[in-house]
């Protein structure tokens, strides 16, 4: 199938296929004229990758999990699941560090709306 025709089947811009491809994670073979063509598992690679993206992964990492995927949908192989734990641990990490820095936001309005109030 033509780029074209692969984005209209997954509802994604021909602009983010090509970015998927030079990063390594969709793979297409060029006609003589240059054309890209994808084969039959390309639709299911696409959704993958939009779903780890959705889900706050790299494109380096979803790079390294490619391969290593179970069938057509999301299920990986268990060689794979301690990586993918590491990245939810990151995840949480940063996630703490978010609720710390509201938090913290949250005192200063606080003060300088009390403050304000006092004027």
């Amino acid at each position: 199938m033509k780029i074209g025709e692969l984005s209209r089947e997954t509802g994604v811009a021909v602009r983010l296929l090509r970015y998927y491809e030079a990063q390594g994670l969709l793979t297409s073979h060029r006609s003589q004229g240059g054309h890209r063509h994808y084969g039959p598992e390309a639709p299911a690679e696409v959704i993958r990758i939009r779903a780890l993206l959705a889900a706050g992964l790299p494109t380096r990492v979803i790079r390294e999990l490619m391969p290593c995927f179970v069938g057509d949908g999301t299920e990986v192989q268990a060689c794979v699941l301690d990586h993918l734990r590491t990245q939810c641990a990151e995840m949480d990490s940063r996630i703490a560090d978010l609720v710390q820095a509201r938090a913290a936001l949250g005192d200063i309005l606080e003060a300088s709306t009390r403050s304000l109030a006092r004027a």
